[in-house]
């Protein structure tokens, strides 16, 4: 996924086999990842769209904390509510004490899909 400016540049912004449908809406990591990563208490953050009997997918967001936080994952969906459209709001947030990454120091979310 990209957007094309005015001068004809791309800018990559996700990558479509991330995207996930929240209830009809699609629903990109990577922009939620955005409006997540400027809170005070978060560290690193990594989104993927996990299974949902109603809505079919949802977003579960796994976030390392900054040391001596003591942010809960209610406080971070409160505040994500407040950031973002419902249908980008993580319904589940998991702590972890760093993200798994692969060779390339890239994110391994195929890892992280695969945890719960």
């Amino acid at each position: 996924m990209g957007v094309l400016d005015p001068d004809g540049n791309l800018r990559v912004t996700d990558r479509l086999k991330d995207m996930f449908i929240v209830g009809g809406f699609n629903a990109y990591p990577a922009e939620i990842e955005q409006r997540l990563a400027p809170h005070p208490e978060v560290a690193e953050v990594a989104v993927v769209g996990v299974p949902d009997p109603r809505l079919g997918e949802v977003a579960r967001a796994y976030v390392v904390g900054r040391p001596g936080s003591l942010l809960t994952a209610d406080d971070l969906i409160a505040w994500s509510r407040r950031e973002m459209a419902n249908h980008k709001v993580p319904r589940t947030v998991t702590f972890l004490p760093h993200l798994p990454r692969n060779a390339t120091g890239k994110v391994a979310k195929g890892v992280l899909r695969g945890r719960d």
